[in-house]
């Protein structure tokens, strides 16, 4: 198979380089200042082990294409009707992105779509350069037809993943796996706007609270904490990389970019928008989805806000819904 990720960014340039270097066709998909970077010198893929200049054919639109094709989407869930639109719609798509809306907004569009659930941790902040920091392998990713099953092309894409440096693994019930997801990156929009201040464990306990709470109500199954951690166990280590002091994760790199967006609409505001559907109030989720897009538009950078500041608006917001 021919892998084009779509969106070379932390997630998708990390799987992307990794395949590559595992020997397998790849082909990155960006734009801007990272195409240009990518096209004219490569993409540098650091890890706790490496640091490698990888010569991946890079694209800013659709190249042509091969029978055995395979788009990966790796960009933010907001971007992913735009990043899909140009794109035949024969071919099956990987959506490797946090959040549970992605899948579904692809299959409108394409017959074949994937749901991959990702824990790679990784970061994207300059042009051409993708640093992965996970050891032995550089993250763990799960694929599987959406909604559910298994099929010959999720357990190639895995065996492909496990040659790779990933822990890679087809199951047939990746939106589980992608809720439990879901529930981890509430928490995101917290670290974005209050660095990493003390204080924030409540905040981001609160918000997970609201989502089981929410998810539960709605009969939404997801893996527990348990699973996931004998999931990963020793295969997936945060290590130290050279030289390079590690950054947020991708809502704090989503305004230390100033890109102008963020993804809590389809993080925070996915449990809030459930919460809606049933009548279940979820205040917590809703202030982190609005100071998080507020900071977005304003290009804030992270940090920008106390725990204490975020604490009283989520307070004052679940009084006047109480009220």
């Amino acid at each position: 198979m021919r892998y084009i990720v779509v969106g070379a960014g932390a997630v998708g340039g990390t799987i992307g380089g990794r395949l590559f270097q595992g020997g397998h066709d790849v082909v990155l998909v960006a734009r801007g200042a990272h195409y240009d970077a990518l096209s004219r010198d490569g993409l540098r893929l650091v890890t706790p082990d490496s640091a490698e200049t990888l010569d991946i054919p890079v694209a800013r639109e659709p190249v042509r294409l091969r029978d055995d094709d395979v788009l990966i989407l790796a960009v933010k869930s907001q971007d992913t009707i735009a990043a899909l639109d140009p794109w035949p719609r024969h071919l099956p798509v990987v959506c490797a992105q946090n959040g549970v809306a992605n899948e579904r907004m692809a299959l409108r569009r394409f017959e074949r779509v994937y749901g991959m659930c990702v824990w790679l941790p990784s970061s994207h902040l300059e042009p051409g350069t993708v640093t992965a920091y996970g050891a032995p392998m550089s993250g763990m990713l799960q694929v599987g037809p959406y909604p559910r099953g298994t099929d010959d092309l999720s357990e190639q894409l895995a065996a492909d993943l496990r040659k790779s440096s990933f822990a890679g693994s087809a199951v047939p019930d990746v939106m589980r796996w992608k809720y439990a997801k879901l529930l981890g990156n509430l928490g995101n929009a917290c670290e974005a706007l209050c660095g990493h201040a003390p204080g924030l464990e409540s905040i981001m306990e609160r918000a997970r609270a609201e989502g089981r709470t929410v998810l539960d109500a709605a009969g939404i199954a997801y893996a527990s904490p348990e699973e996931e951690s004998d999931r990963r166990g020793d295969q997936v280590r945060i290590q130290p990389v050279d030289g390079v002091q590690r950054s947020g994760g991708s809502s704090w790199q989503s305004l230390a970019r100033g890109s102008g967006t963020i993804e809590a609409d389809y993080l925070n505001g996915e449990i809030v928008l459930i919460g809606r559907e049933l009548g279940i109030p979820a205040p917590a989720n809703e202030v982190l989805r609005r100071e998080a897009n507020r900071s977005a538009r304003e290009q804030l950078p992270p940090g920008s806000m106390s725990p204490r500041a975020l604490a009283e608006l989520i307070d004052a917001h679940a009084t006047a819904l109480s009220g």
